[in-house]
């Protein structure tokens, strides 16, 4: 992979800093998407940065996360977080970084379903005062768009243009890449723990023997007292912030998705009315559901898809893909992060401690956005006002909810 900070067009505008950070140590704990943007992005500010990863570099969340990115959002900020972190994904994206496919999103309500379908009309309205690009459709128009998809069932649909698609692996692996470019420490098998008074890290058990970095060996229960610590640890973060003495108001819950055989080149879609996404994909068509409305054990959860799950999405797909020829390849199961209000956790918890989860399946689009921000954030300037993890208490009961899901304006 060549150095994306040798492009010029990638290293002015919206990326071009003014090294604010320099002096600073930085701890981000958390190889997935936003860990590794946030790493980036604070070594192009000039701190000191190490990234710590328990795992492997995308071995959790961020792996196994769909990869659309849209920014069909009819609130203000999330529109301008999504449009920012889609045109950062254009200007990253490249032959020998990662590929990002242009392809239409669609959100569609069915016949029937009165409040979702009023919804999306209410939604398409206010994305386009928002200056978003969307349109609205029925039926008709959404066959005379997109000969792939049934449509005699459709109340109404958005069509959002300025979305695509992407290697989240593939993504989050080019941004830690580059943060190593740009000065970072990358140390992948390398789980620590956040200790308060002084601000530190402590590295909690030996990294593999088989590691060719070349730096000498973490984990060895070494401490390393820093200015500031963003812990992205995705589902991991509720129980490492409560190590600290922290508690979040955050749920991990398990997902499930699925790769099928078939020739499907647009759009990505999503049903409302059956609570299913698809994207077409390398290997045919992505496809998800699956959602589990309780709180599931980052630790042990299971990671196979359930046995029904996928002969059950495959005969939902295939009625909104009636020409498709559907043949699974594989399925499984990963985890997304809950809130109260269904915004994330971004932002500085506590002097010097700062937090970037809940994003309810939004993390991995939201992913080059939020890292830029809270980057900007950790070297003095302002954070994301409604996104403040200091909202909440911590303590809070709710419910889990479908990140996906539309639901009418109250």
């Amino acid at each position: 992979m060549t150095d994306i900070d040798d492009d010029p067009e990638i290293a002015v505008g919206a990326d071009a800093f003014t090294r604010e950070g320099a002096g600073l140590e930085v701890a981000v704990v958390g190889g997935g998407a936003v860990g590794a943007t946030t790493a980036y992005d604070l070594a192009r500010e000039g701190a000191d940065v190490t990234l710590y990863e328990k795992d492997q570099i995308a071995s959790g969340s961020s792996g196994r996360a769909a990869g659309i990115c849209y920014d069909a959002f009819a609130d203000p900020l999330d529109a301008e977080i999504a449009s920012d972190a889609i045109e950062r994904f254009r200007a990253l994206s490249g032959d020998e970084t990662f590929p990002f496919a242009e392809c239409p999103y669609v959100w569609l309500a069915r016949e029937g379903d009165t409040e979702r379908a009023d919804a999306i009309r209410d939604q398409v309205e206010r994305m386009q005062e928002n200056g978003v690009v969307a349109l609205e459709a029925d039926g008709d128009a959404l066959a005379d768009r997109f000969d792939a998809l049934r449509t005699d069932d459709v109340a109404v649909a958005g069509i959002a243009g300025a979305a695509g698609y992407t290697d989240p692996a593939k993504y989050t692996a080019c941004l830690a890449a580059a943060a190593d470019g740009a000065g970072a420490t990358l140390a992948p098998e390398t789980p620590v723990e956040v200790e308060t008074d002084p601000l530190r890290v402590v590295c909690a058990e030996p990294r593999s023997a088989g590691d060719s970095s070349g730096r000498s060996p973490r984990g060895d229960g070494t401490e390393r007292e820093v200015d500031a610590v963003v812990v992205a640890a995705g589902a991991h973060t509720k129980q490492l912030l409560a190590d600290a003495g922290i508690e979040i108001a955050m749920k991990p819950y398990r997902v499930q998705a699925l790769v099928a055989g078939a020739d499907v080149d647009e759009p990505m879609c999503y049903d409302a009315s059956d609570s299913f996404y698809l994207r077409p994909h390398p290997d045919g068509l992505l496809a998800g559901d699956g959602t589990e409305y309780v709180e599931g054990d980052p630790d042990d959860y299971d990671r196979d898809a359930d046995p029904e799950f996928a002969d059950d999405l495959l005969e939902r797909v295939r009625h909104r893909l009636p020409d498709a020829d559907l043949e699974l390849e594989r399925a499984w199961a990963g985890l997304c992060t809950a809130t109260p209000d269904r915004d994330p956790l971004v932002g500085e918890l506590e002097d010097g401690i700062y937090v970037a989860t809940g994003f309810q399946g939004h993390g991995f689009m939201r992913a080059p956005a939020i890292g830029q921000r809270l980057a900007e954030q950790v070297v003095g300037g302002e954070g994301i006002a409604a996104f403040d993890p200091t909202r909440f208490d911590g303590d809070e009961s709710f419910e889990i909810a479908d990140g996906m899901s539309i639901e009418p304006e109250e």
